[in-house]
């Protein structure tokens, strides 16, 4: 009986401890190497012919995320001194080691063709054809993320003593534009000498002025609620994505505001398997509720075979545009809320109806016919004297009257912390993704340090759909057995 071993289920940690040759192997294999190659090559026919193993390029960037290499040149240094990790990369002996500028150009080509983002819904349609992301409940964060750029702000009022000016990194790849705040005139917001009321005779005069620069500004500049009829082409077009100054608050309320110079990194996650669903990069100013408004519409234009029930989000997320956009998708969002304002009469924290007493009426169901959420009489209700003539059975609310106040499961109710608290699990992605593959560690600048995030997502996506495909591998050989 000793020499009989149970097989058992790989954990993600078990996967990264694995010898080098059968994880990444194990990794490797999952990744739609054709779909890049084909964004990258070389089109025409014409001029140098490509000498450089291409493939083998794109394996040492997942690979160097896997072995944490931060640098290019530290991985050039390792391909050059080590001949089994060229071997582990798919070099060939008569392979020469690529260059920094030929890994530049590789990574160049990366942003410009905008494959990762492709090769990272491919995954995500394998694992929903494995079954193993089924996307009943999603959860929404996001994540800071330092620039490597200089904050142009710290040389205000400075002189420079050189003579030659700076030249970019690589001025026809990437344009000024792309990559810094739009310094476009804009009509400035009009404004009165005079306070109180606008007169009748001004009132025309004014509203022209006020729709003129109203239809100045860009979607990012206006109100969250004005993202809602946009497609997401259309918004991720006017999305500011180049470095600038954030802030966070500290959720254990100490008073301290966490200041960072670069990115967003904004994740929706499925709590279940804990893939990644879709991600969006953003300038660290922008409000949370706004990329999150692009995830949940990219959600329904790439996977809308995707039956999702609920969306978690933190208190951040507590908007009204947010709550509509999730009921869009047919889904019931479960965020906590921040009362702005004097709670209501006979209303307790959670929205639900108080009783004569003062007892909060508990969450029952709800009907999908109507819409409807119903609260039933508290268990405190059974002696009251009024139960026959100041109290009310039963409560039916419509969502539709208010979506940010009402939810199924009901605020308050023990199945509403419950879902909540799935919402761990997009925090430890975000763990893993620091700690395992180098999400914020990036030392490329400008739109290059989105490629560094994308490798980033897609070197994690890839390694839960092998583990997942080892686990299904061990069941089927068991059940076989």
């Amino acid at each position: 009986m000793y020499g009989i071993q149970q097989a058992e289920l790989f954990s993600f940690e078990e996967l990264m401890g694995m010898a080098d040759e059968a994880k990444y192997s194990a990794i490797l294999e999952h990744v739609p190497m054709g779909i890049i190659l084909h964004a990258v090559s070389k089109k025409s026919t014409r001029g140098r012919s490509e000498s450089l193993n291409t493939r083998a390029m794109m394996y040492s960037l997942i690979i160097g995320k896997l072995e944490h290499i931060r640098y290019t040149k530290d991985l050039i240094k390792r391909l050059r001194t080590s001949s089994e990790f060229r071997r582990l990369c798919r070099f060939t002996d008569s392979d020469r080691v690529p260059s920094e500028a030929a890994y530049s150009r590789l990574v160049a080509r990366l942003a410009q063709s905008g494959v990762l983002r492709h090769v990272l819904d491919t995954v995500v349609d394998q694992a929903i054809a494995a079954g193993f992301l089924s996307g009943e409940v999603l959860a929404i964060d996001s994540s800071h993320i330092e620039a490597f750029d200089r904050n142009s702000k710290l040389d205000e009022g400075k002189t420079t003593t050189s003579s030659s000016p700076l030249v970019d990194e690589d001025p026809a790849l990437f344009s000024a534009d792309t990559c810094t705040p739009s310094q476009e005139a804009k009509p400035e917001k009009p404004k009165r000498s005079k306070r109180g009321r606008i007169p009748k005779a001004e009132w025309d005069e004014w509203r022209k002025q006020m729709d003129a620069y109203e239809a100045s500004l860009g979607f990012f500049e206006r109100g969250v609620a004005d993202m809602l009829p946009a497609s997401y082409e259309e918004l991720a077009r006017d999305m500011p994505q180049y470095p600038s100054t954030g802030a966070k608050g500290d959720p254990r309320g100490t008073h301290r505001v966490k200041f960072w110079y670069g990115y967003k990194a904004n994740l929706l996650v499925d709590t279940a398997s804990q893939y990644i669903v879709a991600g969006e990069t953003c300038s660290a100013h922008v409000s949370d509720q706004r990329p999150a408004i692009m995830l949940l519409k990219r959600l329904q234009e790439r996977f809308p075979d995707l039956q999702v029930k609920h969306v978690l989000a933190d208190k951040g997320y507590d908007g009204e545009a947010v709550y509509r956009q999730i009921r869009k998708l047919g889904a019931f969002p479960i965020i906590p809320l921040i009362h702005r304002t004097k709670l209501p009469l006979k209303e307790d924290k959670y929205y639900r109806p108080l009783c004569e007493q003062g007892h909060p009426y508990r969450y029952d169901s709800y009907d999908p016919k109507g819409g409807n959420v119903k609260f039933t009489r508290p268990k405190e209700c059974k002696e009251c004297p009024l139960q026959a003539t100041g109290c009310q059975k039963v409560y039916k609310i419509r969502i539709e009257t208010d979506v940010r106040k009402y939810t199924a499961p009901g605020r308050g109710s023990e199945k509403f912390a419950e879902l909540f608290k799935q919402r761990t699990a997009i925090e430890r992605v975000f763990a893993y993704l620091k700690l395992y593959f180098g999400m914020g560690t990036t030392r490329r600048l400008k739109k290059r340090a989105f490629v560094d995030l994308e490798l980033s997502y897609l070197a994690y996506n890839v390694s839960k759909y092998a583990l997942d495909y080892l686990n299904m591998n061990i069941r089927l050989t068991k059940q076989a057995a």
